[in-house]
């Protein structure tokens, strides 16, 4: 049963990344361009809280090498603590993304990051986030194979 939810994860994390990334990848050698009206927004995968939604700009999140993803949140949303085996440049574009570093998600341990901030996280760092009365906008870059692990397994919205 586990490693049919894994599958399904997978599977939705590819349609979202063929959305987009296919068109991109045969730009590869050509200028590439999105303006704000071209992102393609979907539901993000399970591994994230329901209420999110999820473009990928360039690349794919489940294969080696470099991608760029959008996230974007509602207002209130929080991320439990957890981290990813690859290190994670943040860009929040809109809104107001709040950041910390620790394994479980304190309001009072974190920072506030207007948009127009950056935020790097390197792999294996515990973290969290969430959002106040604003949506919120980020454009994630790293290196895939993504992937996310909660400290708390319980935090996990794929159980």
């Amino acid at each position: 049963m586990k490693n049919l939810k894994q599958i399904l994860i997978l599977v939705a994390f590819l349609a979202v990344s063929l959305a987009f990334g296919s068109e991109a990848e045969a730009q590869e050698s050509k200028f590439i361009k999105v303006t704000p009206d071209e992102v393609q927004w979907n539901p993000a995968p399970p591994f994230l809280p329901k209420g999110a939604q999820l473009a990928v700009i360039k690349g794919d999140p489940s294969q080696p090498g470099p991608f760029t993803i959008r996230l974007k949140f509602p207002p209130n949303y929080k991320i439990p603590a957890h981290k990813h085996p690859s290190f994670e440049h943040i860009t929040v574009i809109s809104g107001t993304l709040h950041m910390g570093m620790g394994e479980h998600l304190e309001h009072t341990n974190g920072a506030a990051l207007p948009a127009g901030s950056f935020a790097y996280c390197s792999e294996e760092k515990h973290h969290f986030a969430w959002t106040t009365e604003d949506e919120t906008v980020v454009q994630i870059q790293s290196q895939g194979p993504f992937g996310i692990q909660y400290f708390n397994p319980a935090d996990d919205p794929r159980k």
